[in-house]
């Protein structure tokens, strides 16, 4: 083993090596790892900082990890009721099962969807590339679609734009645009749990749809529900861009 592959794998923290190795994100694998399904060398390792060694032996749900994955990067259009966990205690559909029987890479979400959220979502093995678009610092646009059952009041709008507190915590919203009465188009850059929900359940205004449309410069265009296609170079490479932009402001 030369001396980089060695660098690379000697010594990682048992969750960084799931990541690397194209599991999960390091935040998921710490999951995977607390369930006791990640087995070193034949026994069960509960510790997700654990030193993993080049000569180690690791294995999740019974299938051994390879640190050479090669990576992969997909868009899916979620449909509503589907989840983005790795599993479900409620047996509901998972965003992973739509792509997995296609793909013979192991993958998970970057970032998740709301259960009844529907719309563009990233889904690949590279868990270091995952973490990079997630992080608060990138600030990569996240466009929304909502639909809602009472008229949207525009200064609702505006407080969002301007920054909202609930519960102690800041919702803020990049631009919106008002599409009609009951329709608005809205870009985050921060992807906070049910931000757009709380935001109009403070007008209790029930939302009817959330549908992300994009994901930086990544379109859901015509692709159907349930669908997915591999992302572009172009797209990856702009992905990429926007992410370190937003690491250098």
């Amino acid at each position: 083993m030369n001396s980089k592959n060695h660098d690379q794998i000697d010594d990682l923290r048992l969750q960084v090596y799931l990541a690397h190795a194209g599991i999960a994100s390091r935040r998921s694998a710490v999951d995977i790892i607390e369930a006791g399904r990640v087995r070193v060398n034949g026994k069960v390792v509960l510790e997700a900082g654990k030193r993993i060694h080049s000569t180690d032996v690791v294995e999740v749900d019974g299938r051994k990890t390879a640190q050479e994955a090669t990576r992969v990067y997909y868009v899916l259009h979620k449909p509503s009721k589907v989840v983005c966990s790795t599993q479900d205690e409620d047996h509901r559909t998972l965003a992973v099962s739509l792509i997995q029987p296609f793909v013979k890479e192991r993958l998970f979400t970057v970032g998740r969807l709301d259960y009844m959220t529907s719309g563009l979502l990233l889904m690949t093995n590279d868990g270091d590339w995952a973490r990079r678009l997630m992080h608060p610092s990138s600030h990569i646009e996240k466009e929304y679609l909502v639909e809602t059952k009472k008229e949207i009041p525009e200064d609702l709008m505006e407080e969002f734009k301007t920054g909202i507190w609930i519960d102690g915590e800041k919702y803020q919203c990049h631009s919106f645009q008002l599409q009609n009465s009951h329709q608005v188009r809205l870009v985050l850059t921060e992807g906070k749990n049910r931000e757009i929900r709380k935001v109009f359940q403070r007008r209790a205004i029930t939302v009817k749809r959330v549908h992300r449309l994009r994901f930086g410069p990544v379109v859901l265009r015509n692709l159907e529900p349930g669908k997915f296609r591999k992302l572009t170079a172009q797209e990856l490479k702009g992905l990429n861009q926007e992410e370190s932009h937003g690491h250098r402001h």
